[in-house]
C-alpha cells in the first residue's frame, strides 16, 4: 500500500532587493573581502598579485575570496595572461552601497 504526502510549502515573497542584499552581505561576509574591495575602490585596478601581497594569507585563500566577489558581481576579472587584473564593477558596487544605505 503506498502513501501519498501532501506537504504545503509556504512562498515567502522576498524582494529583488532583499534578495540582492543578502547576495552582497554574503560576499562581503569576511574582512579580507571588506578589505578588498576598499582596496579596489581606491585603485582603477590591479593583478591578482598585488592583492596578495597586501594580505598576510596564502594566494590560494586570496583567489577563494577574489572569487567569492566575483561571483557576487561586485568585482570583475579581466585575463592578462598569465595574470588575471581584477576591478570594482562600478554600477554593481554602487548599487550594493544604495541598497545597503536605503535598508539601514
Amino acid at each position: 500500500m503506498r502513501y501519498t504526502i501532501l506537504i504545503m510549502l509556504k512562498v515567502i515573497p522576498y524582494t529583488e532587493q532583499q534578495i540582492k542584499i543578502a547576495r552582497y552581505a554574503k560576499a562581503m561576509a569576511h574582512p579580507a573581502r571588506v578589505y578588498i574591495l576598499k582596496y579596489l575602490e581606491n585603485c582603477c585596478g590591479c593583478f591578482a598579485g598585488n592583492i596578495v601581497d597586501e594580505l598576510p594569507m596564502a594566494q590560494s585563500t586570496v583567489s577563494q575570496h577574489l572569487k567569492e566577489l566575483k561571483e557576487a558581481g561586485l568585482i570583475q576579472g579581466t585575463i592578462e595572461p598569465p595574470k588575471v587584473k581584477y576591478c570594482i564593477n562600478k554600477d554593481n558596487w554602487e548599487e550594493a552601497k544604495a541598497l545597503f544605505k536605503d535598508y539601514f
